[in-house]
């Protein structure tokens, strides 16, 4: 088990189990549970010949280095390298949605920020190899299972993997607060790729050149910012309102 990996919690081991049961090499489960849900995930992992350990909470923490496990703990197999970018991109059929995010090292705001790329059915993640969180227990855990889904490559140069984009035909729209136009004005149905920057400091100077229009998020209340898996959710869902829903 040297290669192993952690995922915790009930939505991002159920994922695994149900898209690459084969990957899952056991499942440690808190034996004082005895609910329905718990019943029910059992019952998954043994329909899929998954091996089962009854431990405790104590133990399953230790597993895990702390956090909320909500009572299962899976050790599996790293799942294979995604496609490049480029075959991602060219299996799609209609325009393509990509999400750029730049220098977002939080692994709670990444995987609040791919489960909301799920939902809206964005295509591929991007992100600087040397400026951002990749994917780990947490941010499968706070992703509830999109981690899974939905492609996170992570790139060299962000603004050269942007460049490559806009040569494909996407429209790179990067939210500032400081835009000229707000979201709402934007032309978003057309083949995509929304740039957000990290809470507080925005995107980078490069990056931000690199984009073809920059919008803003109305803000009516007293706070100037959103976090950014919320401003990539309203960016995400008006792209998907345009489209057609």
């Amino acid at each position: 088990m040297m290669n192993a990996k952690v995922l915790f919690g009930f939505h991002a081991v159920t994922v695994r189990l149900k898209t690459a049961p084969e990957s899952v090499l056991e499942v440690h489960v808190d034996g004082a549970r005895r609910d329905a849900r718990m019943r029910q995930f059992v019952a998954r992992a043994a329909a899929a010949g998954v091996k089962i350990v009854a431990s405790d909470a104590e133990h399953l923490s230790r597993l895990i280095h702390g956090g909320a496990h909500q009572g299962v703990v899976a050790r599996v197999k790293p799942l294979a390298a995604r496609h490049s970018l480029d075959d991602i991109l060219d299996a799609v059929r209609g325009p393509p949605l990509v999400l750029a995010l730049d220098g977002i090292t939080d692994p709670h705001n990444l995987g609040a920020c791919l489960r909301v790329a799920d939902g809206a059915g964005v295509h591929a993640v991007i992100a600087p190899r040397d400026h951002a969180v990749g994917v780990n227990a947490t941010v499968a855990k706070v992703a509830s299972g999109a981690a899974e889904t939905v492609p996170y490559l992570m790139v060299v140069n962000l603004a050269r993997t942007l460049g490559e984009l806009k040569e494909r035909g996407l429209k790179l729209v990067g939210t500032a607060d400081d835009a000229p136009r707000t979201l709402y004005e934007a032309e978003l149905g057309v083949p995509l790729a929304l740039v957000l920057g990290a809470e507080g400091t925005g995107m980078r100077q490069l990056t931000r050149r690199s984009c073809d229009e920059l919008v803003r998020i109305p803000m009516k209340g007293a706070v100037e910012s959103l976090n950014v898996s919320v401003a990539a959710g309203v960016c995400l869902y008006e792209a998907l309102r345009q489209r057609g829903g």
